[in-house]
């Protein structure tokens, strides 16, 4: 009995170093992973495929690795996945900014770019969904061949940019293109614009927080209560401003003026906290 249990005990510490041993060993990929991120405009779009080699193999044919007129994962591993940081019109289609899974259907004059709302790595998984968009790629010829999958980005401008797949002897091109010169516009009008009244409000408050220049706190707090549409918070700190400086009787008033607007806003928090002020400042 001791023997046999002795057995068993051998056997399972040799399994384990076996399997131990074997968990350890790391060899290369055969369709190594990749990575990469390109600003283009004001976005990014960050790529992430996997690599597969030609290693004498026919790819684009009939006959090939990838067969003419059928889905193609688009590299290898699991399904190939763009993220755009901003929208984007691929193709002339248009995309809103996130991730998408891209399957292609290479024909010999053109490739169809399926992008599908990215859900996982599974590649088949997109085979009988509908894509968010169906883009056209124009096909070339390379020389020499390239002998590993390259997803690369080129022809880099202001707001556009191209989506190229290369294989073997074959590249497919699709042109990308981003909204760019109305939101730098945008910009630029809100700068030379100066500053807003959330930005008066929000100096005002820091002064008022660190309790210094609270005249000049009070001065940047009114750029926000003085316009067309106060809100009960802004007004809420011109009054404890004014409080802080000593002006009671103006400090009631603009916590009278809050409470309205804070109860026109359902906020009950604002309207006690106002009332309670306005008993504490009426007694001083």
């Amino acid at each position: 009995m001791k023997k046999l249990l002795f057995s068993i005990s051998m056997f399972a510490l040799v399994a384990m170093f076996a399997t131990t041993s074997y968990a350890q060993i790391k060899t290369p990929a055969p369709s190594p992973s990749a990575t990469f991120t390109q600003a283009i405009g004001l976005s990014d779009v960050t790529i992430n495929y996997s690599r597969p080699s030609v290693k004498g193999r026919k790819i684009f044919a009939a006959d090939g690795i990838v067969p003419l007129g059928k889905v193609w994962r688009t590299g290898a591993n699991a399904v190939t996945k763009i993220s755009f940081g901003a929208d984007v019109k691929v193709g002339g289609k248009e995309l809103k900014k996130g991730d998408y899974a891209i399957l292609t259907i290479p024909n010999a004059n053109s490739w169809a770019v399926h992008f599908y709302a990215y859900e996982t790595g599974s590649w088949n998984s997109y085979v009988e969904k509908t894509p968010a968009a169906i883009a056209t790629a124009s096909v070339g010829k390379v020389s020499p061949a390239v002998e590993t999958f390259l997803v690369t980005i080129s022809g880099i401008t202001d707001d556009s940019a191209d989506l190229v797949f290369t294989w073997a002897n074959t590249s497919a091109t699709v042109p990308m293109s981003f909204e760019v010169e109305s939101k730098v516009m945008a910009q630029i009008e809100k700068t030379l614009a100066g500053p807003t009244t959330g930005d008066y409000y929000a100096a005002g408050n820091y002064l008022l927080s660190i309790e210094k220049d609270l005249d000049k706190a009070l001065m940047y707090v009114q750029k926000a209560t003085k316009g067309e549409n106060p809100r009960f918070w802004q007004v809420r700190r011109e009054a404890l401003i004014l409080a802080k400086l000593g002006k009671k009787t103006e400090a009631i008033a603009a916590a009278k003026l809050s409470k309205e607007l804070a109860m026109k806003a359902g906020n009950d928090d604002y309207v006690r906290m106002n009332e309670k002020s306005i008993a504490e400042w009426a007694k001083m």
